[in-house]
């Protein structure tokens, strides 16, 4: 299956418009992600709430004046930006502790 991520941001778009309203609603969509971490933290392995935090992010990014076409070039753009960094050992890193990259 190939899914076009820019025309599920374009339907997400409209359905998160006529049901949350317009405007960026900024605090309330990052009110609604520390909600859904929460409930990541209570059962890790429940695939919807992962979801839902990429859902929020998404419609955060749209919110904030991004395109539907930039909102992927700029996730991919992201993932390279990661993969050229250097990352500390991560067995040295506890399971409990965010892994970030090492800053020159």
């Amino acid at each position: 299956m190939i899914f076009d991520l820019a025309a599920h941001i374009r339907r997400q778009r409209i359905f998160s418009t006529r049901t949350f309203g317009p405007g960026p609603r900024t605090a309330g969509i990052i009110d609604h992600i520390k909600k859904e971490l929460r409930e990541i933290e209570d059962d890790p392995l429940d695939l919807d709430e992962w979801i839902d935090v990429i859902i929020l992010g998404i419609d955060g990014a749209w919110r904030a004046g991004y395109t539907s076409e930039e909102i992927p070039i700029a996730l991919a753009a992201k993932q390279l930006k990661n993969e050229l960094r250097d990352w500390p050992d991560w067995r040295a890193v506890g399971t409990d502790q965010a892994i970030e990259h090492i800053r020159k």
